[in-house]
């Protein structure tokens, strides 16, 4: 993987909180859904933000 210049890591990173913040704003989404069928949605929402996050800082090896 090429050098990565300071702008291009802060934007990373900025995406990496992002990410992080989707996560847990859906995970409390979850916990305080009262149906069942919003509750898998915010999981599954949850984990596809999560996945994100992953692939995103695999690649930064």
């Amino acid at each position: 993987m090429p050098e990565l210049t300071e702008k291009e890591l802060d934007v990373i990173n900025q995406v990496l909180t992002e990410e992080a913040l989707h996560v847990k704003k859906f995970e409390l989404l979850a916990e305080l859904a009262q149906e069942s069928d919003v509750k898998s949605q915010m999981e599954h929402i949850a984990r596809k933000h999560q996945g994100h996050f992953n692939s995103i800082y695999a690649l930064l090896g």
